[in-house]
């Protein structure tokens, strides 16, 4: 079996480590416990966070163990890394909601069966019962405020004069490096990884759990996902896609990924699925070969949602996704996959009590046609299709039965130009 340090190294999960030979020693001479942490600041982890649960899946495969720290008392502070304003602050039942969904979303890649093999924790365990004269005289006097001021994330918010950061956002470093040196003495964990706006969190912890504990720990750190142009997706930058399907559904999963571009593919099955690596190489070649065949993509879309979603997920994109791009009628849709693959369509609201309407009236009402005159010559010309089934009739009426997933008509004007008209 692969050292699982040299397995993230050729799958691109190290951007910087600690120390890589003292780690690579300590993979290799015991059974490690690691963590990685995710504030429940929103109701569902995303890709971003997804890199951080394939590294530590490829670790536990390596034999280690992984502690999942749902962030339930830093997510109260909010981390200011990567950010320009300040955080809103969540009420406890949010907190509680998101972390219940969190470790839902872990248990899907991660092997959560026993704390033995891996475990979900909450920092506000720890937290929530430290006082505060306690913690500055005992962790406060170990930070320099002067070198606190030189991280990145801090240092732009205080060049930000409009929003500043808080005193709170600017704590939010001793909190996570003390998550690291409780964790050492309650759990023996020794790594910590994350994502690469977190080094100065995660060596700040290092520190810490040396000056506490006298422990030799470690922290490693991956690259900030980015596409081939250099745009990042994080929930700052409102770019995210989620891992739950009430925030994005599966279809949309499936597609984000099946669009990936050419130069993206071979990184991103690196990245987000478990196919071996000589796998990877040999989709990669075939793209460049041919890439109009997209099949690493095609291969990537249905491993990731796979991974995320199961199979039954993956199974009703790929319907999804054959209606939509297919003749087959739209009535196999749920209401969910219509609102991601209309996202940018024209949509009306028409009260249900019109019903059955006519096909021109609908037409007019959807914005389809300015007038009824021009309503009738597009169906007449054949250029009309209700729920992707082509109209031959103007004097056609909409029902009950046309609603898909019985709220919305689809109206196709053409080939590509859509309308909707949902009935409430």
């Amino acid at each position: 079996m692969d050292h699982p340090l040299d397995t993230l190294r050729r799958r691109g999960f190290i951007a910087d480590v600690t120390d890589a030979d003292g780690l690579h020693a300590l993979l290799a001479d015991e059974r490690v416990t690691f963590y990685y942490g995710a504030d429940p600041t929103a109701t569902s982890l995303h890709i971003g966070n997804l890199i951080g649960m394939m590294a530590m899946a490829w670790l536990q495969r390596g034999g280690h163990r992984p502690i999942a720290v749902a962030g339930g008392g830093t997510g109260r502070i909010g981390d200011p890394s990567g950010r320009d304003d300040e955080r809103e602050l969540l009420t406890e039942a949010q907190v509680e909601s998101n972390i219940t969904r969190i470790r839902e979303q872990l248990s899907r890649v991660l092997d959560l069966s026993s704390p033995e093999v891996g475990v979900v924790l909450d920092n506000h365990d720890w937290l929530g019962g430290l006082g505060f004269v306690d913690f500055l005289r005992d962790v406060g006097k170990h930070f320099s405020v002067n070198q606190m001021i030189t991280r990145e994330s801090v240092r732009r918010r205080l060049e930000e004069r409009e929003h500043g950061i808080s005193y709170t956002e600017f704590s939010y470093q001793l909190l996570q490096a003390y998550d690291f040196a409780h964790l050492y003495a309650a759990e023996g964990c020794k790594l910590q990884i994350g994502g690469s706006d977190q080094w100065g969190n995660i060596t700040a912890g290092v520190d810490l759990t040396r000056r506490l504990h006298g422990g030799r720990v470690f922290g490693l750190v991956w690259p900030l996902l980015e596409r081939s142009d250099g745009k990042k997706f994080s929930k700052s930058t409102g770019e995210a896609v989620w891992l739950a399907a009430d925030e994005t559904s599966p279809y949309a999963y499936y597609q984000w990924f099946r669009n990936v571009p050419d130069a993206d593919a071979a990184k991103f099955l690196r990245l987000f699925t478990f196919l071996p690596l000589d796998d990877i190489a040999a989709l990669e070649a075939e793209l460049a070969v041919d890439p109009a065949g997209r099949a690493a993509q095609q291969v990537l879309a249905e491993e990731a949602t796979r991974l995320v979603h199961g199979d039954g997920g993956l199974a009703g994109a790929k319907r999804a996704s054959e209606i939509l791009f297919g003749e087959a009628p739209f009535s196999g849709l749920d209401h969910r996959t219509l609102s991601d693959a209309f996202s940018e369509a024209p949509t009306v609201e028409v009260p249900r009590s019109r019903l059955p309407l006519g096909l021109l009236d609908l037409m007019v009402t959807a914005g389809a046609a300015t007038s009824n005159s021009e309503a009738r010559r597009l169906v007449e010309q054949g250029g009309v299709a209700i729920n992707n089934a082509t109209v031959t009739e103007a004097t056609r009426t909409v029902g009950s039965a046309d609603l898909i997933d019985g709220t919305t008509v689809v109206i196709r004007i053409g080939k590509k130009r859509y309308h909707l008209a949902r009935f409430g």
